[in-house]
């Protein structure tokens, strides 16, 4: 059951309920200066999952998670001399900086799309950054709408759009910038900057003294991770829909879903949901994905997923796990 809508204006009673709100895993929307932010604990794969749900996100892109300041984003992230030019220019700031995660960041692989990078941003709204200290945990934050729709800066946008998928709205009232954060990945020795936003390319060249690449006009920089066919692609090859073992495979382990799943005759089976619930299976599809590849046996077999609601973004996942590695 979904939760009641709560909308509150700011004040440090409204604070603290938001911030024990996503401490309990729920969804909290509050507004930077950019668009309001759908809120979710970064390190809770359930709550990561809730936001896909909620947004009805047709694939796990990487979210970005939120920091009250540059010290708390270094905890779980490599900064490089460039990412410490840039944030000292432009956090808190309309900036997310993708960087190489840390190995002992507790953020889900949801959060990062099962990838070995991290977006993070130090947002300049002192709401925001209030919160993000009161939960006291990285804040994953994608804009607070359905996904395709129109990005919300104010509540109201918010409520309308997303209703009680949603269990508290933060009122700060309308957002200033109402225009997202310039993402720039720094994964690689080139900058390039993977959605355009308020902070320039000029203006983030003359801060790292280089040359930007924009990510649409370079086919080697895909506009966001994990756009290339093959993909989140694990060392076992990967066979889906499978609804029974594949003798001329030899031993596979089974990422099974739902009731009706036939998983006699496999090596071993790991359950993504058991009661087919795509949420569940969202939140264990990266963590099961990695189990699997671990496992000492031939491939990795996918029971079929029904493809609607959170079903197309795992389909759209697995479908590049299975992909030809000579795509990569």
């Amino acid at each position: 059951m979904s939760p009641a809508l709560t909308i509150r204006p700011y004040s440090e009673g409204a604070l603290a309920q938001a911030a024990g709100k996503l401490r309990a895993g729920e969804l909290v929307a509050f507004p930077t200066e950019t668009v309001y932010g759908l809120g979710a604990d970064a390190t809770n794969k359930d709550a990561v999952a809730a936001i896909f749900a909620a947004k009805q996100r047709p694939s796990f892109n990487p979210l970005i998670s939120h920091f009250p300041d540059r010290d708390a984003a270094a905890r779980h992230a490599v900064f490089d001399a460039r990412a410490d030019k840039l944030a000292a220019a432009f956090w808190p700031g309309a900036l997310s900086l993708v960087l190489p995660k840390r190995d002992d960041s507790p953020i889900c692989e949801l959060t990062t799309a099962g990838l070995p990078s991290i977006a993070l941003r130090v947002p300049a709204h002192d709401l925001a950054r209030a919160l993000l200290r009161a939960a006291d945990r990285p804040i994953a934050a994608p804009s607070a709408n359905r996904s395709g729709r129109i990005s919300p800066t104010t509540a109201g946008h918010v409520a309308a759009s997303l209703g009680n998928a949603v269990s508290m709205i933060l009122d700060g009232g309308p957002c200033g910038v109402g225009l997202e954060s310039t993402v720039v990945d720094l994964t690689t020795d080139r900058v390039v900057i993977l959605r355009p936003g308020g902070i320039t390319a000029a203006q983030i060249s003359a801060v790292v003294g280089s040359d930007v690449v924009m990510a649409q006009t370079d086919d080697a920089a895909p506009k966001s991770p994990g756009m290339l066919s093959s993909h989140y692609a694990p060392g076992l090859p990967v066979r889906l829909n499978a609804t029974a073992p594949d003798d001329t495979v030899g031993d596979e382990v089974l990422l099974a879903f739902g009731p009706d799943c036939i998983t006699h005759g496999f090596a071993k089976v790991l359950w993504l949901s058991k009661s087919g619930d795509d949420r569940e299976a969202a939140a264990n599809l990266f963590a099961m994905l990695h189990q699997a590849d671990q496992c000492r046996v031939k491939g990795i077999a996918i029971c079929p997923i029904p493809d609607d609601g959170l079903g197309i973004a795992i389909n759209d996942r697995m479908k590049r796990a299975a992909a030809p590695r000579s795509q990569a």
